[in-house]
């Protein structure tokens, strides 16, 4: 047996030789692979070099290829007497008392609709007329007229869509002609044509400033058309979603476009009248209106991106406007004295969700006037029965002077922006 001083001798001397054995084994690898070494160091140096210039790359395609894809609603320094205000968004606020409103009398301006004029048509109450939109971080300018003519001098202003864009159109007349002398010499339709609904021209002239402001009638942006051959006895007519409106060409030569969209995208104002969507020759009979809304906006983004003069034009789309209808069918309209305190929901629309998400996928500079929001405060601001026609109350329309004078202050502020769009 072994004594206890044997035994640590003999670990020792195995202790030794693996130590011997790992240093000799060290020493073989780190020759021979030391070449190996300094080969791999290099080539990673290059494959480091090689992604670098890779992401490099990629950086340089985001910078200079994704900023054409402007956000939809964009936040703006609105013009106030040659300055800027701080960046903000205008349709993001609320409604206060303002006494110093309306900014015209209806009455008195012969461009505003008798429709639209609730004071004439008997309303009592005139509170409505007496709100300012008061945005959260900045203020609309003060509609200053005669600096806001000025700098028109010399435009022309066009107005797209239904009779909501009318109705905007008649306002910007209204609010404009407070800053002309002789109204009756000086301001004038073109072709000495009266206002009625179905009309699909009217262009006003404001001849001391050589100021030309336009409205255009297409419910739809894109053609109608009649029913297609062996169509379904159902099928009147059909809306044509890959055509845009025939009368597109006479509303590329302008400063400003204003495009507005939506009232008769409704089952009513189609299908009921035995209207349905064709793309080609196709009929689409199974198509749903959002989809064929959709379908239509896309024609519309196309044709704007082609053939408007973006070096020249400057392009709005107004959002949906909501209106106050109530009752299971939406067929009761009850015009309240004051505005809502809460939006109850109307602050939101399919087709304004539309828009600003086409707008957003343009390559062509258009800038979204999302009004829906501020709208859906304004239950006390709708035509209901103090109309033309008194036995149909409406709750889509509004009084004028009213609402659409603010989407106007709103439109005139960006239009005058020194620097434009932000």
């Amino acid at each position: 047996m072994l004594s206890k001083f044997e035994v640590e001798q003999y670990s020792l001397s195995k202790l030794r030789e693996f130590h011997e054995r790992v240093s000799s084994f060290s020493d073989r690898f780190v020759k021979c692979h030391c070449k190996h070494y300094v080969s791999e160091s290099i080539s990673s140096l290059v494959v480091i070099g090689l992604f670098l210039s890779f992401f490099l790359a990629m950086v340089c395609t985001y910078i200079f290829v994704f900023p054409r894809y402007q956000p939809a609603v964009r936040t703006y320094r609105v013009h106030q007497s040659g300055d800027l205000v701080p960046k903000c968004n205008v349709f993001d606020g609320n409604w206060i008392p303002d006494e110093t409103y309306p900014l015209y009398n209806a009455s008195q301006c012969p461009f505003a609709e008798r429709g639209f004029d609730c004071v004439a048509n008997g309303r009592r109450d005139r509170g409505y007329q007496k709100w300012r939109w008061k945005p959260k971080s900045c203020e609309i300018p003060r509609f200053n007229v005669h600096e806001i003519l000025g700098k028109l001098r010399g435009k022309r202003i066009v107005f797209v869509g239904d009779s909501l864009s009318r109705t905007q159109w008649e306002s910007m007349i209204c609010m404009l002609m407070q800053g002309v002398q002789d109204k009756k010499r000086d301001v004038y339709e073109i072709n000495g044509n009266k206002i009625t609904k179905r009309i699909r021209f009217l262009g006003v002239w404001f001849s001391s400033y050589n100021l030309r402001i336009d409205y255009y009638r297409s419910v739809f942006l894109v053609q109608p058309g009649s029913a297609p051959r062996r169509a379904p006895k159902r099928v009147k007519s059909t809306i044509r979603l890959d055509k845009i409106d025939d009368m597109s060409k006479e509303w590329i030569d302008s400063d400003f476009l204003i495009f507005n969209s939506g009232h008769w995208w409704t089952p009513t104002k189609l299908f009921d009248m035995g209207c349905y969507f064709q793309a080609g020759r196709t009929l689409k009979l199974g198509m749903g209106i959002t989809t064929a809304f959709r379908t239509a906006l896309k024609t519309w983004a196309t044709w704007i991106e082609t053939s408007v003069n973006r070096n020249r034009t400057r392009v709005f789309f107004r959002t949906f406007e909501s209106s106050h209808w109530i009752g299971r069918n939406r067929n009761s309209c009850k015009v309240t004295r004051l505005p809502w305190l809460k939006t109850k929901g109307k602050d939101r629309s399919r087709i304004s969700d539309i828009i600003i998400d086409v707008v957003k996928k343009m390559t062509a500079p258009v800038t979204v006037l999302h009004v829906t929001p501020m709208g859906a405060f304004r239950s006390d601001a709708h035509v209901g029965t103090w109309s033309d026609n008194k036995s149909v109350a409406d709750c889509s329309h509004w009084c004028l002077p009213g609402v659409p004078d603010t989407w106007n202050e709103i439109l005139l502020s960006m239009m005058l922006a020194k620097d434009g769009m932000e």
